[in-house]
This record gives C-alpha cells, sequence and structure tokens, in this order.
C-alpha cells in the first residue's frame, strides 16, 4: 500500500472541513509542519508513539543500562587508574578521528555520560 503524505496544508484543510481526528501509522508521513499545525489548531493525531515525524528514536540516550548479574559477577569495579586510561584511550581515538578541531569540555562530558550509562565508573 503507498503511503499518504500530509502537509501543513493537508492539515489545514482538515480542520476546516471539522474533521479534528487523523489516524497516523505506518502507511502515513506528516512533515514536521503538518505536525505542528495539527497541534496548533487541535486535530487529533492517534498514533502509537507522541513523538513528531523527524525526531529520531534513541533509545540509548534515555534508557539506562542495566548490566546483567553475569557481568557484574565477571567484572571488578575498575581502579581510578583503569578509568583514566580508558579515558584516555577515548581522547586519542577521538582525536585520531576528528583531530583537534574538538570541544574538550563537551568530549569529556561525552565520555562520562558513556562510561556512566555503561557502568564503568
Amino acid at each position: 500500500m503507498p503511503k499518504q503524505f500530509y502537509t501543513e496544508r493537508d492539515i489545514e484543510d482538515l480542520a476546516a472541513r471539522g474533521v479534528f481526528t487523523l489516524t497516523v501509522c505506518d502507511d502515513v508521513v506528516l512533515t514536521e509542519l503538518a505536525f505542528e499545525k495539527a497541534e496548533r489548531l487541535g486535530v487529533k493525531l492517534v498514533q502509537t508513539h507522541p513523538q513528531p515525524p523527524a525526531a529520531p528514536v534513541r533509545p540509548y540516550l534515555s534508557q539506562p543500562v542495566t548490566p546483567t548479574a553475569a557481568q557484574i559477577g565477571s567484572t571488578a569495579a575498575p581502579s581510578l587508574k583503569d578509568d583514566e586510561a580508558l579515558r584516555q584511550r577515548i581522547r586519542s581515538a577521538v582525536k585520531a578521528k576528528l583531530g583537534n578541531e574538538i570541544d574538550s569540555p563537551l568530549l569529556e562530558s561525552i565520555i562520562t555520560r558513556v562510561l556512566d550509562n555503561i557502568g564503568a565508573k
């Protein structure tokens, strides 16, 4: 079945005709402006998830990682020396890939966030 695309103008037309519910499924695509217009005009979008159409799904940023019992038992707590060595290896790899044109405080923040998320503190 072909996909049906809705633009901002399509949402305006629906609201003008008195249609204030639109079912959004895999075969229905809304532009970002159509999504925003639907919110402003009160057109209810019935969908499985309330994300804008262009929003990427990044569960690795929002869902914490919980290590399994096997992972907890098999790894000893890293020492401060091991942690700093890992951080330095990550810094070196990023600099090798991107060069020195990186924001060091941002890189440190990202490294800390990732290591905290995977349980390497």
